[in-house]
């Protein structure tokens, strides 16, 4: 019993951080109609700067970490003003496939400029584990958890109450409505770039801390995705709880296949089988909204 609660308690953790990614496919699509390939690059390529800045240039990693988010606007903003503004109009394949592109691009010059060695993070918080029914839990897990939890609030408040979160559920709903009505959709889209780029970033240095970070760290986002099919590509709700879901599901299955099966790495293929069911069934997810488009 205590193996599977430990199997669930690490499942949570990650489903967190899985949550924080496609909390990014999902701002993304609302105000864009866009599936962004390239999330997981995003994560990589935060985790990485706030691993320079605290390493290789010795800051606090405090500091490292609120310099790394505005690095993640400005590149957010870059992304957006750069490569995506020119492909407005475009067919929507063409744009996705530009995306694609990116995540090339975007993983290259993370070779390029620290390697594919796995880098590891300094310590951070203390390694004595608190007991959680009886489960030794490490603290970083335990802060993991609470930040995107806090993050996810937070953002779910921002588009709920403030009038820029207004105005991109408006943007999503209808652009040319919004257009009409005074909303600029060039600087939601930038906003939007800006959130999927923040937020990728807190995953990636979560991660970072936890297991390290290498080059792989960007097929995050292949593994997020089913995350963001099962609860829906709009549903920021759904997010979370897709987050939460495959996060829990992928270690529960991993840990019960080695147990009975003695198969190892099943954890790879968990959560796309059950992408795979879950397009079958039901292809919006719990919470998307009813329409599929075959592109």
């Amino acid at each position: 019993m205590e193996y599977y609660l430990q199997l669930v308690i690490n499942g949570l953790v990650v489903g967190s951080i899985y949550a924080l990614v496609a909390l990014g496919f999902v701002v993304i699509y609302k105000a864009t109609k866009v599936v962004n390939f390239a999330q997981g690059e995003l994560v990589m390529v935060g985790a990485y700067a706030c691993f320079s800045l605290t390493v290789e240039m010795q800051l606090p990693f405090l500091l490292s970490f609120l310099l790394t988010l505005g690095f993640s606007v400005v590149l957010g903003l870059a992304i957006e003003r750069l490569v995506l503004r020119p492909m407005i109009g475009e067919p929507i394949i063409s744009v996705i496939m530009v995306t694609i592109g990116l995540s090339s691009i975007l993983k290259s010059l993370v070779q390029v400029f620290w390697g594919t060695q796995i880098q590891v993070y300094p310590q951070v918080l203390p390694q004595e584990p608190y007991f959680i029914m009886g489960v030794p839990v490490a603290p970083v897990y335990i802060a993991a958890f609470v930040l995107s939890a806090l993050l996810f609030a937070v953002f779910s408040a921002f588009f709920k109450y403030s009038r820029l979160g207004v105005a991109m559920r408006a943007t999503a709903l209808d652009q040319c409505a919004a257009a009409s009505m005074g909303i600029g959709i060039k600087s939601i889209f930038a906003l939007s770039w800006c959130i999927a780029a923040v937020v990728s970033s807190v995953g990636g240095v979560i991660l970072g801390n936890i297991n390290g970070i290498n080059s792989q760290l960007g097929h995050l986002g292949l593994k997020v995705f089913p995350a963001v099919i099962l609860g829906g590509l709009d549903s920021l709700l759904g997010a979370a709880l897709g987050g939460i879901v495959i996060g829990v599901l992928e270690n529960v299955c991993d840990g019960a296949a080695k147990q009975f099966l003695g198969l190892g790495g099943f954890k790879e293929v968990a959560a796309f089988i059950v992408l795979v069911i879950i397009l079958m069934v039901k292809p919006y997810g719990f919470f998307g909204t009813k329409q599929i488009e075959r592109v």
